[in-house]
């Protein structure tokens, strides 16, 4: 009996009728590496378990003796994306270099091999290397001679969006367990959040976007535990399942997201009810962009635009 495709995702993710699944080598996003000497980078084992690396990337010539650090988790749904994909390399490079600070690109254990809640387990972890090299007696000069250990932001895209809100809650305000690195803030770029009620945004929006309602589904359907729906706690902040966020003391968050974004209403409307729970929350709505406009296009104005909004939220934080 041949087998046939049950699941793809961007062509780089295929998912067969007998169980098998096959990941293409080549990235979704198949664009030059724009890379110039002005920033440096290499990677790092942080979790030996599993395989998993992270990319550090830092400015080639530091002007600042001390950093600060900006995690940036890539997105695809959980299913799809990697440090090493170009989208991602080409934006850690500008992020260290327009930001000055030191990145660190995690990956994370994708789905379906690996549904949630690996990814935001290896997100904990990412973060727990760091506080690892922080109190080494024999740390990575590379990184430890130019790191402010004490300014650390955590930011996600789309499904690192997600990893990063459910970091902030599982750290909590101060982060303590993490000290002696202090996360000061968080940065929310779309993060991918669901629900089983569909928003007025995800039912009217476009087909052809990029991000349709179709392949959110096809993301979920495949990312989260077996048996599960949307109203997962991990992927619906408000679900009937879900603890309440308003007891939790929360560090600030940066949340962003596009006008044509289908997450949008999801966005908007978890930025609105931390607000109004008293948390110290930023929401900036980008008009007239879809999801990840800031990757696909970052020499946008949009793109710059953002750029200097989350610069604003690193000095005031």
């Amino acid at each position: 009996m041949s087998k046939t495709t049950v699941d793809e995702c961007r062509g780089v993710l295929h998912v067969y009728s007998d169980g098998s699944i096959v990941r293409a080598l080549n990235p979704a996003f198949n664009i030059p590496v724009e890379e110039n000497g002005t920033v440096l980078w290499k990677d790092v084992v942080f979790d030996s378990a599993h395989n998993l690396h992270l990319r550090l990337y830092k400015p080639a010539n530091v002007t600042n003796s001390k950093l600060p650090i900006f995690y940036y988790i890539h997105g695809g749904g959980f299913c799809i994306g990697s440090r090493t994909w170009p989208n991602c390399q080409n934006y850690c490079f500008k992020l260290a270099l327009e930001l000055q600070v030191i990145v660190v690109a995690p990956d994370y254990r994708l789905a379906p091999e690996n549904r949630l809640p690996s990814a935001i387990d290896d997100g904990f972890m990412a973060v727990k290397w760091l506080q690892e090299e922080a109190l080494s007696s024999e740390p990575d000069t590379w990184l430890s001679h130019v790191a402010d250990f004490s300014r650390v932001f955590i930011s996600g895209d789309s499904a690192g969006g997600n990893i990063a809100h459910n970091l902030a809650v599982r750290f909590g305000f101060g982060s303590a367990e993490l000290a002696p690195v202090r996360v000061r803030g968080y940065v929310l770029l779309a993060p991918f959040f669901g629900g089983t009620a569909r928003t007025k945004s995800e039912a009217e929006g476009p087909i052809d976007a990029f991000l349709n309602l179709e392949l959110i589904d096809r993301y979920w359907r495949l990312s989260i535990p077996i048996g599960e729906n949307t109203d997962h706690p991990l992927v619906n902040p408000f679900g009937p399942h879900s603890k309440s966020l308003e007891e939790i003391d929360l560090d600030p968050i940066l949340v962003v997201v596009g006008e044509n974004d289908l997450l949008k209403d999801r966005v908007e409307d978890y930025a609105r009810r931390l607000k109004n729970w008293g948390k110290n929350i930023e929401y900036v709505e980008f008009k007239g962009q879809q999801h990840g406009f800031f990757t696909i296009d970052p020499k946008s104005q949009p793109s710059k635009k953002l750029m200097l909004v989350i610069k604003q939220f690193i000095e005031k934080n």
